[in-house]
């Protein structure tokens, strides 16, 4: 077979969900974005002071700018949301879903090593993810210049960068757990788990308080920085990679010892 054969057919696959999901994203980002200058800095303020300590607590005092209000809805809600649901759904599917239904054994059943099988089926998931973020980063680079937000090119950069980082992440969970077991489910089980306990500790940690959710929530990693605010976070990047490296290589170390029967 030739190079990226795997990919290609995997991709050809997926390409009406990439492109659904991609233009729903794009939708969201739009929608939260387009009410900022509509309800104004100023009624922010005043929704904010109904509830002093939960804002202050929950980082919602940040909306008062049109990056805060962007970090806290696009970047922090429906879209990231909506991006992890590919990711997960995505990275269970790949390995472990095709398994499942039997569509696995025709790449296996070829002259190509289980390496790139694997390797190229992950690369799949990457792209998929990076492709959505690719539209929210656009749709909001273009609502910033048409409604005179003001929000500088290279934090909206930051943040897209660390919501594939984070979606890419979780994603990679998926499908290692699902190329370790065969089992899409448990694939999808350990990755929504995940994703769910990152959030709660980033939020539950400083109203507990118990700093240590903060610091080992993936979630946080991501977003606790505000890099549509203060730009790029290496430390918090270089940790969701390494979270998407042991997942990687503790499913590529399973499932090329486990018995696939073809």
């Amino acid at each position: 077979m030739t190079s990226w054969t795997v990919a290609r057919g995997a991709l050809r696959d997926l390409r009406r969900a990439i492109v659904a999901f991609a233009l729903a994203v794009g939708a969201v980002a739009a929608l939260y974005t387009v009410f900022y200058p509509t309800i104004g800095a100023a009624k922010f303020e005043v929704m904010l002071d109904a509830m002093p300590g939960v804002a202050e607590v929950m980082g919602l005092d940040a909306m008062l700018s049109a990056g805060g209000y962007v970090g806290a809805t696009v970047y922090s809600l429906l879209d990231v949301l909506l991006v992890l649901v590919f990711g997960i759904s995505t990275g269970a599917r790949l390995i472990a879903g095709d398994e499942e239904s039997g569509v696995l054994e025709l790449d296996l059943a070829a002259p190509v090593p289980r390496a790139r099988v694997f390797g190229e089926r992950l690369a799949v998931l990457w792209l998929g993810v990076a492709v959505l973020v690719a539209s929210v980063t656009t749709v909001l680079l273009l609502m910033s210049w048409g409604l005179d937000l003001g929000l500088a090119p290279a934090n909206v950069a930051a943040a897209s960068t660390g919501m594939l980082a984070y979606c890419g992440a979780v994603g990679t969970v998926a499908f290692g757990v699902g190329a370790a077991t065969g089992r899409r489910a448990l694939g999808i089980g350990a990755a929504a788990g995940l994703a769910v306990l990152a959030f709660l500790f980033n939020y539950l940690g400083p109203l507990v308080p118990a700093q240590w959710m903060v610091e080992v929530s993936p979630f946080s990693w991501y977003i606790a920085d505000d890099p549509v605010l203060t730009g790029f976070d290496w430390d918090g990047l270089g940790m969701l990679a390494a979270l998407a490296g042991v997942a990687a290589l503790g499913g590529w170390w399973r499932f090329r010892r486990r018995d696939l029967m073809v």
